[in-house]
């Protein structure tokens, strides 16, 4: 059934700004194939609130999804942020009286998300030097959040690679970079550690940067999970999130000590530079997995968007960044 999001904005108007409360304005920023992003504010008994409404448009599936339930997006929004965690103020689960389905509520947050501005506009010339030490900040506040008890699905170096190997072998592709890459971190993974509560998806694209002040909010916690603590670290300092500048291995705008040094400052247990490289690496491998099953979804039919394709070229990017990785040991 086609849900009137439009409609459903007007009932929450009622429900989050007290009675006569009205919606001012209401824009589609993004949708995907099952979630999407509005932007509206509403008028009510305390003035003016501006408010994100992320939704999911499909039916959510636990048997197929690495992605968590939206009201458990939530939680961990809260969660992390009673941590400490730079974190968008969450204002209202939707229930069946919304009319909206599966969807949360947050408040606004003025900033930056697109990663090639934060790495080459000069309004983030002052602050681009702090970002990587902010970002081991709200890591560790995130990591040192107790992990509720939400079903959070748990994954190691081994998972991870038992889980990608095995789509990379359904798909039947012959690429000798990503088949080394693979043997080559099967033989070095790191010793298991105390798993921690992860973001999934900690990297420069999913994080509001202010030219002012730096990190804002962390954002997109669909892929929240439990594991290890180097895995967010090595996340964001995979290449292909730095776009265009390979010199500044923290998000494109700074350097692993900064990223380190604040992660412990901020109350996070030393990791160690080589076990951030590893998950790198395996960062990069995962995404170049993910990358040539884009195109070869566009290839065969299934997806008819160029989206796809253009997503899908990125493999090589992946293949070049793990030679450079493999020819400097990992």
């Amino acid at each position: 059934m086609e849900i009137d999001v439009r409609a459903g904005l007007d009932r929450l108007a009622a429900r989050l700004g007290g009675e006569g409360a009205r919606v001012l304005e209401a824009q589609r920023l993004s949708g995907g194939a099952s979630m999407e992003t509005w932007a509206f504010a509403i008028e009510g008994e305390n003035g003016r609130e501006a408010l994100i409404l992320r939704r999911r448009t499909v039916a959510f599936d636990p048997e197929n999804a690495r992605a968590v339930p939206l009201s458990t997006e939530a939680a961990l929004i809260r969660a992390a942020g009673a941590s400490g965690a730079l974190v968008p103020p969450v204002a209202h689960v939707c229930d069946e009286a919304d009319g909206l389905g599966e969807a949360y509520v947050m408040g606004a947050v003025q900033g930056e998300t697109l990663g090639r501005k934060v790495v080459s506009d000069p309004r983030f010339d002052a602050v681009r030097g702090r970002l990587a030490r902010q970002c081991g900040e709200v890591l560790a506040r995130i990591h040192a959040t107790p992990v509720p008890g939400l079903g959070l699905r748990v994954a190691d170096a081994g998972d991870e690679l038992d889980r990608y190997e095995q789509l990379y072998r359904d798909s039947g592709a012959k690429r000798p970079v990503l088949e080394l890459a693979f043997q080559h971190l099967r033989k070095r993974m790191p010793e298991p550690v105390e798993p921690v509560l992860l973001h999934g998806d900690f990297r420069n694209g999913n994080i509001m940067f202010d030219p002012q002040k730096g990190v804002a909010a962390v954002l997109d916690w669909e892929l929240a999970h439990v594991g290890d603590p180097a895995e967010d670290l090595g996340w964001i300092c995979v290449n292909s999130w730095r776009f265009g500048r390979p010199d500044r291995p923290v998000g494109g705008f700074g350097d692993y000590a900064d990223l380190l040094a604040g992660y412990e400052a901020a109350g996070g247990r030393p990791v160690a530079l080589e076990r951030v490289r590893y998950w790198q690496a395996l960062g990069s491998l995962k995404w170049g997995v993910m990358c040539l099953l884009m195109y070869l979804s566009w290839a065969s039919g299934a997806e008819p968007s160029v989206e796809r394709p253009m997503i899908g070229r990125r493999v090589s990017e992946t293949e070049a960044d793990l030679v450079v990785l493999l020819e400097q040991g990992l």
